[in-house]
């Protein structure tokens, strides 16, 4: 029987056995439990290592030629899912999981091609087709997917290239992105004041938060002391297993994103009586008081999280009833951006401020409301020299 242990991981128990490749080299298998770490379970867990260490195979892939002749579907469904869902965030395997099954896999297998067959050209056809249905930036999640998935493939020894690799990935169209005037921003503010999602618009119009951040704001990354306002965890729902559900978690989208900005006056004060506030509604509900989510801001008044999906549908209700234009609750984001460009803030600076990973993506949406406020500057610089009350009739004359 092999060795192996259990380690925490995510507040739950995972089996680790270790094991030499082909190559021995020493690899470790992780495999979860499904139990969270808390009295009673790690006996159960133990349980459950034992009989995988008495089962568990060393998977000789290298010298094995099964893999090689499944269909490219099956692999990437059945062997390389399981084996990325221990790799990446839950959000991530989420959408690596709706992919393979419902276009992906499907597309494949009707074509009946093998793994150790699969032809940079069968990849290519694929995209082809599937960007007459989709935008381009959905195709190249799907390479993304496919390309990472036989790289793997490579990586162990199955295929000798990755015939993803030559393909003609679909270009970005650049986008119109829509955002509210600064007036436009100020009416939303006022007329959504006494909403459940009043102050949430305010914060998120204000920095210019993703959704998945302010939903997942907690009163721990507030520092009211210090004045400071801190993103470090994220809440996203998520299909999986063919079921929505929340997905929370001390991570966000990059590493760019983790950001801590200053607190302003206004939302100290008003984060304070939305904390009064929360506690009372504790009071008066009692047992009936939802205890899941007391680390959250933004609950309902029976202490339920907002759910991501109806902060999007009720940010619309609550454009429709005050007859205001229509954008998306993404779109505060962008909003923000605007209103920091046109105020001369560097674009370095904003950035920051969004939590943005690579510089040329705030600089490819944004620069041409840099120029815009270029433009501003030179008319105020021609008002100045009273160059805007000079014409060239006058010019002629004085020469």
């Amino acid at each position: 029987m092999v060795n192996g242990f259990l380690s925490p991981k995510n507040g739950y128990y995972q089996m680790v056995i270790p094991y030499k490749d082909v190559d021995g080299k020493w690899k470790k298998k992780w495999i979860s439990t499904g139990l969270k770490i808390k009295p009673g379970n790690k006996r159960k867990a133990q349980a459950m290592l034992d009989e995988a260490r008495m089962n568990f195979k060393p998977p000789l892939i290298a010298e094995s030629t099964e893999l090689q002749n499944m269909l490219y579907a099956d692999y990437l469904v059945d062997y390389w899912l399981p084996v990325e869902k221990q790799n990446v965030r839950a959000s991530t395997y989420a959408g690596y999981e709706g992919n393979a099954n419902t276009i992906i896999a499907p597309y494949f297998r009707e074509k009946g091609i093998r793994l150790v067959d699969l032809t940079t050209r069968d990849i290519q056809e694929f995209y082809n087709l599937q960007q007459t249905r989709v935008a381009p930036a959905t195709v190249k999640h799907y390479h993304a997917e496919i390309h990472r998935s036989l790289y793997h493939a490579v990586r162990i020894g199955l295929i000798p290239a990755n015939p993803a690799t030559m393909t003609d990935r679909p270009r970005d169209v650049q986008k119109t992105v829509k955002f509210y005037t600064p007036d436009e921003v100020e009416e939303l503010i006022e007329k959504s004041k006494n909403d459940p999602l009043g102050l949430m618009i305010k914060i998120t119009a204000f920095y210019g938060f993703r959704r998945s951040e302010v939903v997942g704001l907690k009163w721990s990354a507030i520092d009211f002391d210090k004045g400071t306002i801190t993103i470090s965890h994220t809440v996203i729902n998520v299909k999986k297993d063919g079921k929505r559900q929340l997905v929370c978690e001390d991570k966000t989208k990059n590493m760019s994103s983790y950001r801590t900005l200053p607190l302003i006056d206004t939302f100290k004060q008003e984060l304070e009586q939305l904390r009064i506030e929360t506690d009372l509604n504790k009071q008066i509900c009692g047992d009936a008081y939802c205890r899941d989510y007391e680390e959250y801001i933004f609950v309902n008044p029976i202490g339920e999280l907002f759910n991501p999906n109806y902060v999007t549908d009720h940010f619309q209700v609550i454009l429709k009833q005050n007859g205001l234009r229509k954008i998306t609750f993404h779109q505060l984001r962008h909003s923000c951006a605007s209103m920091l460009v046109r105020a001369g803030v560097p674009m370095k600076q904003v950035q920051e401020w969004l939590g943005h990973s690579d510089f040329s993506t705030t600089a490819n949406r944004y620069s041409h409301l840099e120029y815009d406020a270029k433009e501003d500057t030179a008319r105020t610089m021609e008002e100045v020299l009273g160059l805007d009350k000079m014409n060239y009739s006058d010019s002629a004359n004085k020469a």
